[in-house]
């Protein structure tokens, strides 16, 4: 099964509610779509990235998209934000600053991705592949944590790392509704 044809995670799915009606989102590593797909679906305007232009032919059906190593190359959205950025089973440590600076005033970050322990059960078992314990949540340090997990987790076996967070805005509409949403 190629990379982001399954069903989306349930992490992004559970807090994906605290984005406004039709946002602008940013799916960061997309491969096929499978995040764009659950976006879109819920009347959000999706924006992905991958460097995988096969994927990327899936991807398209859900928004556009954009072929770029963001590893190795220019990152291609810089001096943009957006009302959502979603990461999962992607790191890269190089470009949390980018893409954190991609979080709109007011806007929320979903990541999700691998920690450390993974590669005690098996793949990645990188180091640079995996969180250390309360890394995202430094990383973030600027944003508004609502929600973070930090373990293992069964079926699928895997140590993960998560946080749903939002780039505060004193008194702003989102803020207001988005309280109202927990």
């Amino acid at each position: 099964m190629m990379h982001g044809t399954e069903k989306a995670s349930d992490w992004v799915e559970r807090w994906t509610h605290l984005l406004p009606p039709n946002s602008r989102v940013l799916d960061i590593a997309c491969g096929a779509g499978r995040h764009m797909r659950w976006l879109a679906s819920q009347g959000h305007r999706v924006q992905g990235v991958d460097r995988n232009p096969e994927a990327l032919t899936l991807a398209q059906a859900f928004g556009p998209v954009t072929c770029a190593d963001i590893e190795n190359g220019p990152w291609p959205f810089e001096g943009m934000t957006f009302d959502g950025v979603i990461v999962t089973h992607y790191l890269w440590r190089p470009l949390l600053p980018h893409i954190l600076q991609c979080v709109a005033p007011g806007g929320l970050l979903i990541y999700e991705t691998f920690a450390s322990g993974q590669a005690s059960i098996g793949k990645p078992s990188r180091a640079d592949f995996l969180l250390q314990p309360g890394e995202l949540l430094s990383a973030t340090k600027g944003l508004r944590t609502i929600a973070y997990e930090d373990g293992f987790e069964l079926s699928p076996d895997r140590f993960v790392q998560r946080i749903a967070a939002v780039r505060e805005v004193a008194n702003s509409a989102f803020e207001r509704w988005h309280l109202r949403a927990i």
